[in-house]
């Protein structure tokens, strides 16, 4: 079982590292996919969250990737950010990122397995996740998430969400293509995650995001793109009023507190 994790997590350092090396060819901005993630209304209110939780915080970026949101805690007023991630290229365009940003004294990207963290417990008052579950066996992910956090202290993520038939054909098609791995495809957050998540948080608050506007995202750099964007979100803001389409969501914001005591 334990050869076939570390392999799994091999992939994963594999895959992400490729990714960081195609990305330092060019100039780095927004994410993997050159996507501006912060023009969607799921990645507004997910700084939204940050803006009013992290003043004067200690802020843990969880999986941080390539950086791409670890200076926002910084820039809300965060007194540190330690960022922590599996690929060692991918820190390494962080760290760049973070000179550039002129807040190379602020964030420490440090390389850590999200799985077994070497902090001590309830140690941050904030944890970020900028989408990193999939990558992770939240089974071994969640406890390490309750021990390092506070006990006043918040977990706040995005996540893609794993409902919707034709966003999972599309995942199954990354993966053929090898646009995503194997199990990353195969572990998208879904609603059961969330309820094994009370195992070790006491609240669990999620808001649901792009039932229909996630068709436009691969397009968004068409004229005219983003005008249609913000129409398919209104409308999406009127069909997750109900709750029997919300499972559906392409994306969702949670925030979990009140960690159990393990």
């Amino acid at each position: 079982m334990t050869t076939m994790m570390e392999e799994r997590k091999q992939k994963e350092i594999e895959y992400y590292d490729q990714k960081a090396e195609e990305l330092s060819r060019g100039p780095v901005s927004g994410d993997f996919e050159g996507f501006e993630p912060r023009i969607l209304e799921s990645y507004k209110f997910l700084y939204k969250l940050l803006k009013e939780n992290c003043r004067d915080k200690l802020v843990l970026d969880y999986g941080c990737g390539n950086g791409v949101h670890s200076f926002a805690p910084i820039n809300f007023g965060a007194k540190k950010v330690i960022a922590i991630d599996l690929s060692e290229k991918s820190l390494e365009i962080a760290r760049e990122r973070a000179k550039k940003e002129g807040v190379g004294d602020k964030v420490e990207f440090i390389l850590m397995d999200c799985e077994k963290m070497d902090f001590p417990a309830h140690y941050f008052d904030i944890i970020l996740d900028g989408g990193a579950f999939s990558s992770l066996d939240l089974k071994k992910a969640l406890p390490e998430l309750a021990r390092v956090l506070k006990p006043e202290g918040l977990l706040i993520g995005i996540e893609t969400f794993g409902h919707n038939p034709l966003t999972n054909f599309k995942r199954k098609l990354n993966k053929i293509t090898g646009k995503r791995t194997a199990w990353a495809t195969e572990h998208i957050l879904q609603t059961k995650d969330l309820r094994m998540g009370k195992n070790y948080f006491n609240k669990i608050e999620v808001k649901y995001f792009h039932l229909i506007s996630w068709i436009i995202f691969p397009f968004l750099k068409v004229k005219g793109a983003k005008l249609l964007l913000k129409i398919l979100e209104f409308f999406d803001g009127i069909f997750l009023n109900l709750p029997f389409l919300r499972k559906y969501a392409f994306k969702i914001v949670f925030k979990f507190s009140q960690p159990k005591k393990l």
